[in-house]
């Protein structure tokens, strides 16, 4: 298996992020973890592509990218299996200024649905909160932007 190609998107609101909640197997056990809106890289697709059409598959909605933060690469194991990421992250706003009002919003993957909602950084920083990929909480922790 090879590395897999990814792209999120961090958009924040006052001292809370907007974070997908899945619930699952993941490499720190079972349970509700959070992760930005985004997903895999398409072959001949540029990540900022990515988060574009990712945000408007799973969300319906349209954003802006301000700027990239950073590349982390996640090497996680989950029931013995390796699982490695290359992920690039973005820090990115709504174009649509009212959904900032919203506070949580369904997403759609395939037939799939989840939900988003804002997650205080403080839940995330003091451990409260499970947040993948590894490395995220660390680079929103030391990113002046929030």
């Amino acid at each position: 298996m090879f590395p897999r190609a990814k792209a999120l998107g961090i958009i924040s609101k006052g001292d809370a992020i907007l974070l997908e909640e899945k619930q699952g197997k993941h490499s720190k056990g079972e349970g509700l973890f959070y992760r930005p809106i985004g997903g895999t890289i398409e072959l001949g697709e540029r990540s900022d592509e990515t988060l574009i059409r990712e945000f408007q598959e799973e969300l319906g909605c349209e954003i802006a990218i301000k700027s990239y933060l950073s590349c982390l690469e996640n090497i996680f194991k989950i029931e013995g299996k390796i699982g490695h990421e290359l992920v690039q992250v973005y820090l990115v706003e709504f174009k649509d200024k009212s959904l900032y009002q919203k506070e949580v919003f369904d997403v759609m993957e395939g037939e799939k649905i989840t939900l988003a909602r804002w997650i205080s950084k403080e839940d995330i920083f003091e451990g409260r909160k499970v947040l993948y990929p590894d490395g995220l909480a660390k680079l929103i922790k030391q990113e002046p932007c929030f």
